[in-house]
């Protein structure tokens, strides 16, 4: 486990240094000396070291300090050369560097663990003077899929963007159920049944039902499937999720029975919103959320299959971790996202 000690001393001609002791174990130490003084020039080197501790914590956020200079406004060169002198006087390698990516070293790791949570609180802090000014701002990182961002999010955030100018959001569309803390995301969408226990998690859309589809022709073909073993002699059309590095299985459910399908098909993707496309290319069966099936289901070009082994999931829910500081944008985007409760 990272420890940090703080120890305040006072030196002979005034001010105050404060000693920031980073550890993880007895073979794994550093320090960082901050003087906080009373004359310009003591102020400017604890604002330096403050600004090294940024630079150090945009490249290991970002894995790439091609990226975090960008993010920063500085050349990558110069970004380097900081992080060195943070290195250096640690006497500790922060990041280890390949040609291909930056990560953290151990040590690295620790130091991000103590002093992410202390700068996230400035910044939220910050961001809330802004809103106590009616100016909510600041940016908020979420991962989801393709299709909760387009069908679950979307609808409800182009509106809150333009309510609130001054708040930035990103999404990172991903199906591999990331690790939002490892990966720095604010916070991550998911269905209920697939949100951690330890995350807080608030409801932003109704019951999910997903449903098997194809097309006429291709049932006209290859028949309709009557159970779900049935479906091992189908063409399915396959959605490979990164997080487990396999193809999803199947979940249906009747009478309390549950089965999990492991399917067969030509074709895989890492998208549901192609999914649905190649099964209305008629190139096999599809297991695709209900609602995104439905407009082809009524006109005629999709039919649905299995019916009653087609359960109902919890709706999808943002989620974020329980010691998270919520800043004031991120408060607002959650309760725009919120879905009501049945009265």
């Amino acid at each position: 486990m990272a420890m940090v000690g703080l120890r305040r001393t006072t030196p002979n001609h005034g001010g105050n240094r404060l000693h920031i002791c980073l550890s993880r174990s007895p073979e794994i130490s550093g320090h960082l000396s901050i003087f906080i003084g009373k004359g310009i020039e003591s102020k400017g080197m604890a604002r330096e070291k403050i600004n090294d501790l940024v630079a150090f914590l945009a490249v290991a956020r970002e894995q790439s300090f091609t990226k975090a200079a960008a993010k920063l406004g500085v050349s990558q060169s110069a970004l380097s050369h900081k992080i060195r002198l943070l290195e250096g006087q640690l006497g500790i390698r922060l990041l280890t560097r390949t040609t291909r990516s930056v990560a953290p070293t151990e040590a690295g790791e620790a130091l991000i663990e103590d002093i992410s949570p202390h700068f996230e609180g400035i910044e939220a802090a910050l961001n809330g003077l802004q809103a106590k000014k009616g100016e909510a701002s600041g940016t908020v990182r979420i991962t989801a899929s393709d299709y909760a961002i387009e069908f679950v999010i979307w609808p409800k955030v182009k509106e809150f963007i333009i309510q609130y100018p001054s708040i930035n959001v990103e999404f990172v569309a991903d199906n591999s159920l990331a690790d939002i803390v490892s990966q720095r995301f604010d916070a991550g969408v998911r269905l209920g049944e697939q949100v951690a226990k330890d995350m807080i998690s608030v409801p932003i859309g109704p019951n999910v039902r997903f449903v098997v589809v194809g097309t006429k022709s291709y049932f006209t073909r290859c028949g309709r499937p009557q159970s779900p073993d049935d479906l091992t002699k189908h063409t399915c059309i396959g959605l490979r999720l990164q997080s487990h590095g396999g193809i999803y299985a199947w979940e249906l459910e009747k009478d309390g029975k549950e089965v999990k399908v492991r399917i067969n098909g030509q074709v895989v993707f890492n998208t549901i919103l192609m999914v649905l496309r190649a099964a209305l290319d008629g190139l096999g069966v599809a297991h695709v959320p209900e609602d995104l099936a439905a407009p082809f289901i009524s006109n005629g070009q999709l039919v649905h299959v299995l019916d009653d082994w087609c359960p109902v999931w919890s709706g999808f829910h943002i989620y974020y971790p329980s010691r998270r500081l919520k800043s004031p944008a991120f408060s607002l985007l959650v309760d725009a996202l919120r879905y009501p409760k049945k009265a």
